[in-house]
């Protein structure tokens, strides 16, 4: 088994990929990487992954039957049964499960979990959002804190979100439903109805403010 992973290993070597640690990279029979790729300390590559050119994998990702195109960045990420164009970047931390295509230049960020949804070209979700059953095109901008209510209990349902459109922070997408294309969602959002192209999306209660309120603690201490 050592012998048949270090000669795997020196067969990419031979063929340009650079590795920083032989001893701590995993690679399978199948896989294909293609020259000037860095492979950075604890990267596990299983089944027929195949990684393009100039690409830099690592540290600490798992890459499982993957497609991937050329100046692609991965750190610290899972990823499985997936298609990845050229130019994108995930993680710190994400989780790109089966099912997803990412465009060209995509920018997938830490603890951002994608699933069986596709995005366009620059699309971007740089933190801590969960994408599922998602159809997302260019240039969209999907904010921290944003989640896609795909599950009613019984169904999975897609969410569509247009090409320019903006989501605000916090915001929860309740699926079926469609951000239009340039429309914005305002932070904290819960979006249950279609918002039409170029609009903005406000669906949130009014904030009240109690003036001169006593905490629990505060009416504790008075006895």
């Amino acid at each position: 088994m050592i012998e048949n992973r270090e000669t795997i290993l020196n067969k990419h070597k031979d063929n340009g990929v650079v590795f920083w640690d032989l001893y701590g990279t995993f690679i399978s029979e199948e896989a294909k990487i293609g020259a000037g790729t860095v492979i950075l300390p604890g990267v596990i590559i299983e089944g027929a992954t195949v990684i393009g050119e100039n690409c830099k994998i690592g540290p600490n990702s798992r890459l499982i039957d993957m497609t991937m195109g050329d100046n692609v960045e991965i750190q610290y990420t899972v990823a499985e049964k997936s298609k990845l164009a050229d130019g994108c970047k995930i993680g710190p931390f994400a989780y790109i499960r089966p099912g997803s295509d990412l465009g060209k230049n995509v920018k997938i960020g830490d603890f951002v979990e994608v699933k069986n949804t596709t995005m366009g070209e620059g699309s971007k979700a740089n933190h801590l959002s969960y994408l599922g059953d998602s159809v997302i095109g260019a240039g969209v901008n999907i904010g921290c804190g944003t989640i896609t209510v795909n599950y009613d209990g019984a169904n999975k349902h897609t969410t569509t979100i247009e090409d320019g459109a903006f989501v605000g922070c916090n915001s929860n997408l309740i699926a079926p439903v469609t951000v239009g294309k340039d429309a914005f969602v305002a932070a904290g959002s819960t979006i249950s109805k279609n918002v039409p192209p170029s609009a903005l999306g406000v669906a949130r209660a009014k904030q009240i403010n109690m003036e001169n309120w006593e905490s629990p603690k505060q009416r504790k201490a008075k006895g």
